[in-house]
């Protein structure tokens, strides 16, 4: 979707600027979530409803639900090949038609191709990596997520912002390890749910409800299961889910440093405070395939002269170290984990 116009703010009000920018995340899990929505903005819970649904046919919104978190219910993975530029659409077509490669964008580097892959087990997402080695011919690069230290794409975008939250002042981060051998210890309730809900809640006064329908569960059962996988981390937050690319914040750089190890979780968690860095965390070293990288960033911004202005700051004054940035240049594939495969013990 290209992005809107630079006016698109002009035609919103202050309680559209309130349900785009606090309302990505902590949307009441309750019966009626509109209604409380409502209640908290001072308006009737159909105006609530009908904004939301007016936002997302505008596109502001890409969906209202959930945001999952692949590493934790299953397996997943970053990878990467170094496509001939004869061969490069032959090889995306490969890699693209698998249900579980869910992000594949084209950078800027020698590894040139790079794609996420989310299995329910490790056992399967390695099958599948290297299925698609032999399919391809070309060597994959395999860099699972080891420490999350922030990984959220929640930010305003109601505002003239250069970068992501350039008017915050921090953000809250820890250090949480990443086990490639997560299942999630999903109940066949759980796994239900989470393929029900993986492209958004029912835009309707009663979408827990209607979801439980969907399932053949009890709404409060869903309500419960869903405050347990918040609890768990296998879902992130609750909210209307802003896209980020047609508010204006289609820049972006992932840039990889080589910290000493020793210093890792320190840089990490200071760096992922930054309210600027949109995603930070590590995976490992491949020395062997000529990659010494263990830590990753990525900033998002309206300019892309903001962009490079924050990795210059990151490399002067926070990870004085060897980098890399990887500038994407195409959008190959671009969908959300599919929780069918994901769930799956047979996958």
């Amino acid at each position: 979707m290209s992005a809107l116009s630079e006016d698109w703010r002009d035609d919103l009000d202050e309680v559209d600027a309130a349900l785009i920018d606090d309302y990505q995340s902590g949307f009441p899990v309750a019966e009626r979530p509109f209604r409380v929505v409502a209640d908290e903005l001072g308006i009737e819970e159909d105006d609530a409803l009908e904004r939301v649904k007016r936002l997302r046919e505008k596109g502001i919104f890409r969906r209202f639900g959930a945001v999952l978190n692949p590493p934790v219910i299953g397996s997943s993975t970053l990878a990467a090949v170094s496509a001939p530029d004869d061969r490069f659409d032959e090889v995306a077509e490969v890699i693209n038609g698998y249900q579980q490669v869910n992000h594949n964008y084209r950078r800027d580097h020698d590894w040139n191709m790079w794609f996420v892959v989310t299995a329910g087990s490790r056992e399967t997402r390695d099958r599948l990596l290297a299925e698609i080695e032999e399919r391809t011919g070309c060597e994959v690069l395999n860099l699972p997520m080891l420490t999350d230290y922030y990984i959220d794409l929640e930010f305003p975008v109601m505002n003239e912002d250069r970068f992501a939250r350039e008017s915050l002042e921090q953000t809250e981060v820890s250090a949480t390890r990443i086990s490639e051998n997560a299942t999630g210890n999903l109940s066949d309730l759980d796994a239900r749910l989470l393929v029900e809900i993986q492209d958004g809640f029912p835009l309707s006064k009663t979408p827990y409800r209607d979801v439980a329908e969907a399932i053949d569960a009890e709404p409060a059962e869903v309500i419960d299961a869903i405050e347990r996988l918040l609890a768990d981390g296998c879902i992130k937050r609750i909210g209307c889910i802003v896209n980020h690319v047609v508010t204006g914040f289609h820049n972006n750089c992932m840039v990889v440093w080589n910290v000493p190890d020793d210093e890792l979780d320190a840089r990490g968690e200071h760096v992922g405070s930054l309210p600027y860095v949109t995603l930070c965390y590590h995976r490992p070293r491949r020395p062997e395939q000529d990659w010494p990288y263990n830590l990753f960033t990525m900033i998002h911004g309206r300019e892309a002269d903001a962009v490079d202005e924050k990795i210059d700051e990151l490399a002067d004054e926070y990870l004085p170290f060897e980098h890399e940035r990887l500038y994407s240049t195409k959008t190959l594939k671009q969908t959300g984990a599919q929780y069918e495969a994901l769930v799956s013990s047979e996958d």
